[in-house]
């Protein structure tokens, strides 16, 4: 997964909040405007696109999920600030953090088993069933391992220049977290969705947008976190800026929102799109 090598990165830096930004980014650049240009893509000359709605409800009810287990933390961390005037606030946030990391994993290990086992034959259409690859297994695995070194590298150049770009560009690092280096990680995954939805394929589309954002909240997010804690520099689960919150939580209400009627037209994805310039406008001048 290209999103967590290149957060593994910049939180070896020290880059904390740049990498909220960055899971918060990926969130948003996948459903809004991954799914956007897909939808704008695949409509273009046609009046609607269908899909399964079992198979794009039952994404989006884990991506609700999903983002309630990962913003819970803040809303722990504000009720002791705020509320409970609880000591130790910073020590609570760091346990609470490490537990619902574990209790993600094995949601995300669970969801691997249901869409891949248990209940394939819903995440599956067709054309995918009968599909077969051309590459053997050792063909898969070098190339998979050539893929992940020529990211980490790539990680490593991005990483290493993030705080020079901010100062030469003038922006802050919260932005380039949260627009820049999320479509750095996520481009992989918008190219294939809007590849696909060119060719009427929505039901690929929906697995590939809204399947990488429960994938950045039940594997890479908890993974930081428990990597932080082994690197000695913790990182918790707190999305301290309200814009992060809203971001996270907004992008899965939109999201359930368009999978309802098990269709769309160009112009839902010209609103997604809108949407996520929105978000990026708001992180861009804050």
């Amino acid at each position: 997964m290209a999103e967590l090598i290149l957060a593994l990165f910049v939180l070896a830096r020290g880059h904390v909040e740049v990498v909220h930004a960055q899971i918060t980014g990926s969130i948003a650049a996948t459903c809004l405007l991954g799914l956007g240009l897909a939808i704008v893509a695949g409509g273009f000359n046609r009046e609607r696109q269908s899909f399964t709605q079992a198979r794009a409800g039952l994404l989006s009810s884990m991506l609700v999920l999903s983002v309630i287990a990962l913003i819970l933390p803040a809303v722990f961390d504000y009720a002791g600030r705020n509320i409970r005037h609880v000591h130790h606030v910073n020590a609570s946030d760091e346990l609470l953090s490490l537990a619902v990391s574990m209790v993600l994993l094995v949601l995300y290990s669970g969801n691997l088993v249901f869409t891949l086992i248990t209940h394939r034959n819903v995440f599956a259409t067709n054309e995918e069933a009968s599909a077969r690859s051309a590459w053997s297994t050792t063909t898969c695995l070098n190339v998979l391992l050539a893929c992940t070194g020529a990211a980490a590298l790539q990680s490593e150049f991005v990483s290493g220049a993030l705080t020079e770009a901010a100062k030469s560009t003038g922006v802050t690092p919260l932005f380039l977290g949260v627009v820049v280096l999320a479509l750095v990680g996520t481009s992989s995954n918008i190219f294939a969705a809007v590849w696909f939805a060119r060719r009427d394929r929505m039901g690929l589309v929906m697995t590939l947008c809204i399947g990488s954002a429960i994938q950045i909240a039940l594997a890479a997010a908890p993974l930081l976190v428990i990597f932080s804690w082994v690197i000695g520099k913790p990182m918790t689960l707190v999305f301290r800026n309200p814009v992060d919150l809203f971001s996270i939580a907004g992008t899965a209400f939109i999201v359930n929102a368009i999978t309802r009627d098990a269709e769309t037209t160009w112009f839902e994805g010209v609103l997604l799109i809108g949407v996520y310039v929105v978000l990026a406008l708001a992180y861009f001048f804050s």
